[in-house]
């Protein structure tokens, strides 16, 4: 299945192909925003694939009870997951309970169709084999086979949220690779790309130097870059 679309938002598009999250967290620590990193048991379900884009969140509640025969348990991901444009990143803040999965195949292929991304949580997900076999960008806080039905529901979307710790609000950028998670506020994204670019030429330079023979100590005083 290949539907992956082409990006249509220059800053997600120069950080995906430019950027990595060590990179992105680095600049971050020395603008002064030190908080926006995920834990590290916020991992990809594939380490290859490199998550870039806006954040679209979710809010999830803990339940425990099943749904009335009329009621729909799952209308608020449906709501968010058929609004999504290219670009866009699902974020799930499922809390601390161990009990929510919010994610698995159908959200991903439905997700994938519309140009997402990829998603994000600090629930669990389910579905891996399926997940993995659509190349769709999926971080998570664990593997489980749990149905959200009876055990969660959204209960808000498209607001500011807490996932793992760290504060998401929708249009945030969204970065993860085999490193980790990081979370780049809309508001100094502009920032945040200048110094990454300039750290990377810095980066390169004193990698080259150290393939040319340079020791660490003489490289590091003129770059300043470790």
């Amino acid at each position: 299945m290949n539907t992956a679309r082409p990006s249509t938002d220059p800053v997600v598009h120069l950080m995906r192909e430019s950027f990595f999250s060590a990179l992105i967290s680095d600049v971050l620590d020395e603008l002064g925003y030190r908080n926006q990193a995920l834990p590290s048991r916020i991992r990809p379900l594939d380490e290859t694939l490199k998550l870039v884009g806006r954040a679209r969140t979710m809010i999830y509640a803990d339940i425990y009870q099943q749904p009335g025969p009329d009621e729909n348990p799952h209308a608020g991901e449906i709501r968010l997951i058929d609004s999504l444009q290219v670009d866009d990143v699902v974020v799930c803040a499922c809390g601390t309970s161990g009990r929510i999965a919010p994610w698995g195949g159908l959200l991903s292929t439905a997700s994938k169709v519309r140009g997402a991304a990829g998603a994000l949580m600090d629930g669990l997900v389910r579905d891996i084999a399926e997940i993995r076999g659509l190349s769709f960008p999926v971080f998570h806080g664990g593997i489980g086979p749990l149905d959200s039905k009876g055990r969660a529901r959204v209960i808000d979307t498209d607001v500011t949220v807490e996932c793992a710790g760290v504060s998401i609000t929708p249009g945030d950028i969204i970065f993860g690779d085999g490193d980790g998670v990081v979370v780049v506020p809309r508001l100094i994204e502009a920032q945040v790309v200048a110094a990454a670019t300039e750290r990377l030429k810095g980066e390169n330079k004193t990698k080259a130097a150290l393939l040319a023979g340079r020791s660490l100590a003489e490289v590091y005083a003129e770059f300043g870059v470790l």
